[in-house]
């Protein structure tokens, strides 16, 4: 299991929201605590990125903006990331070509001369 970082969590708690949530249903979809719930509610809520009307949340329009911004960075990242894998791949291939055995050695090497007797 990978943990996320804040950035994750809040995003996933925006995602909810966008569609005008509940804390239960934040909390459940969120899968966050309900002491990470509490936290992270009131922490966008300060951010401005959510707005609490009766019991249900809604995500803002700065919310949004910042939802569009992440999925934007998320998206070139993970293209840049795959790269980065590709990249090293292709490093270690060349590597394992430029591994020299034993036995490869002896024979691209000079031959041993018999000894007569």
């Amino acid at each position: 299991m990978r943990y996320r970082r804040r950035l994750e969590i809040i995003v996933d708690v925006l995602n909810v929201a966008s569609r005008r949530a509940k804390k239960t249903r934040i909390m459940y979809l969120a899968n966050l605590s309900y002491e990470l719930l509490e936290k992270y509610l009131r922490e966008v809520a300060e951010l401005g990125f959510v707005n609490s009307i009766d019991d249900h949340y809604e995500v803002t329009e700065k919310g949004q903006n910042f939802l569009e911004k992440y999925n934007s960075f998320s998206s070139d990242y993970n293209k840049i990331y795959g790269e980065y894998r590709k990249m090293l791949s292709e490093r270690e291939s060349l590597e394992k070509l430029c591994k020299v055995t034993r036995n490869a050695g002896m024979r691209s090497g000079s031959r041993r001369r018999r000894r007569s007797a």
